[in-house]
C-alpha cells in the first residue's frame, strides 16, 4: 500500500460528508447524454471506469433549465422526467465506492444558439462573447432571473431525490453565475449589476437557493460546492481582487468547499504575466480557515498531487484521470510507474471514451500528449 501522506486521508466536507480520500474525478465535459438529457449506456460506462478509486466523482455539467443548455449530449437536470436518469448515474458511481456529485449551471451567452428554444440565448447583458461567432445574447428579465435561480433550487432537489450525495455550483469557465459576477458580460443597473458587491447578487441568490432545497429535500448530509474561475482577460473583466471579495462572502455561506477552476493548479495572473504567485494561494491564505478550498490543473503525478495537497484539503483531476482512469488505484498498489501519461489511440475502448467524446478530445490542440501505440 502506498505512503503516501496526504492523498489516502479521509476528509470530512462541514456538511459531515466524509470523503475517503482527498482526490476527485474533475466535472468534465463528455458529449454522451441523449439529446432529452437522460443519461446513455455509454456515459454510464464512461462514469463507471473512472469511479471507485476517487473519493468523489464531479460529474459533467448538467442544466438547470431549457434556456441553459451549453453543449451537445448534455446531461439534463431541468424536468422531473429525468430523476430516473440522474438515479442511474448516482447509481453507477456509488456502485464502484465513490460519492457522487452532480454539477449544476446555465451556459448564458455560451449556449450555441441551436441548442436553446427559438435561438434566444440569455445573459446578465446584452454584450456578446469575445470569441469568433458569439451571439450577442438578450438580457435576462427579472422574472427570467427569479425562475433561473429557483431553477438551480429545483435543480438540487431532482439530484436530492436522484440520489446524490452533492451538487456543485458550476460559477467559473464564463459560464452564467460568472457572466453576472463579471463587469464585461454583465453592465446592468438595477439590483444585479454595477459595483462588485452587486454583481455577486445573483451567484449568491443561486447559492441560497440551492441551500433552501437542501434543507427542505434532503433527508442525510449533502454536499454543497461552489466552481469559480479567479480571473478574465477581458477587459473590463474580473479581476484578482474582485475574487479575494467574492470568496469573502462565499465562505460566509455554509459550503463544503471552493473548488477553483485553473489549467495549471500553481499558474499565476492570467491579466499580469508578472503576477506570478499561485492564485491558488492567494485564495487558500485569503479563506482556507473558513472553508474547504479545492485545486487542479496539471497535476499528473502522485509527487504533483502530494505537492497539491500539502497546500488545499481536496484536488480533483480531469485529463489525468482520461489518460489513467485506475490513477489512484495505481498510486495506492505502488504502481505510479505504470500510470499512463498520453493517450494511446489505440486503447480507446479500454479507456471507455466513446465517440463523440473521442474524436472531440483528440481534436483540442496540445491538449493531450498522444501516442500512436
Amino acid at each position: 500500500m502506498s505512503d503516501r501522506k496526504y492523498i489516502f486521508d479521509s476528509y470530512q466536507l462541514p456538511s459531515g460528508v466524509t470523503l475517503k480520500n482527498r482526490v476527485l474525478l474533475a466535472p468534465m465535459t463528455n458529449f454522451l447524454s441523449n439529446d432529452d438529457g437522460s443519461v446513455s449506456d455509454k456515459e454510464l460506462e464512461y462514469y463507471k471506469r473512472r469511479s471507485g478509486g476517487v473519493g468523489a466523482v464531479i460529474t459533467a455539467c448538467a442544466n438547470v433549465n431549457e434556456y441553459g443548455k451549453g453543449f451537445d449530449g448534455e446531461i439534463g437536470a431541468h424536468r422531473d422526467d429525468l430523476i430516473p436518469s440522474l438515479h442511474k448515474l448516482a447509481d453507477a458511481i456509488h456502485a464502484k465506492g465513490s460519492k457522487a456529485i452532480l454539477q449544476i449551471f446555465h451556459g448564458g451567452r455560451m449556449c450555441p444558439p441551436h441548442l436553446i428554444p427559438n435561438e434566444d440565448v440569455v445573459s446578465a447583458s446584452a454584450v456578446a462573447a469575445l470569441r469568433p461567432n458569439s451571439p450577442t445574447p438578450r438580457e435576462m428579465t427579472e422574472e427570467e432571473i427569479q425562475q433561473t435561480i429557483a431553477d438551480f433550487g429545483a435543480a438540487t432537489r431532482r439530484a436530492i431525490e436522484a440520489g446524490f450525495d452533492g451538487v456543485e455550483i458550476h460559477g467559473a469557465n464564463t459560464y452564467l453565475l460568472q457572466q453576472f459576477f463579471s463587469p464585461h458580460s454583465n453592465r446592468r443597473d438595477d439590483q444585479w449589476g454595477g459595483s462588485v458587491e452587486d454583481r455577486m447578487n445573483f451567484p449568491l441568490a443561486v447559492v441560497e437557493s440551492v441551500k433552501s432545497a437542501v434543507t427542505e429535500h434532503a433527508k442525510d448530509q449533502f454536499v454543497v460546492g461552489y466552481r469559480l474561475s479567479p480571473e478574465e482577460r477581458e477587459e473590463p473583466g474580473i479581476t484578482m481582487d474582485d475574487t479575494l471579495q467574492l470568496v469573502d462572502v462565499l465562505a460566509k455561506q455554509n459550503l463544503d468547499y471552493l473548488h477553483i477552476s485553473l489549467s495549471s493548479f500553481n499558474q499565476g495572473s492570467m491579466r499580469d504575466e508578472n503576477d506570478t504567485r499561485p492564485r491558488i494561494d492567494l485564495i487558500q491564505e485569503r479563506v482556507g480557515s473558513i472553508v474547504p478550498v479545492m485545486g487542479v490543473g496539471s497535476l499528473h503525478t502522485a509527487d504533483d498531487v502530494e505537492g497539491a495537497l500539502a497546500k488545499v484539503p481536496m484536488i480533483s483531476l480531469g485529463r489525468e484521470m482520461l489518460m489513467e482512469p485506475d490513477w489512484v488505484e495505481k498510486v495506492a498498489k505502488g504502481e505510479e510507474d505504470q500510470i499512463r501519461t498520453a493517450m494511446k489511440l489505440n486503447q480507446q475502448e479500454e479507456l471507455a471514451i466513446p465517440e463523440p467524446m473521442w474524436t472531440k478530445i483528440l481534436n483540442v490542440p496540445n491538449w493531450f500528449p498522444k501516442e500512436e501505440e
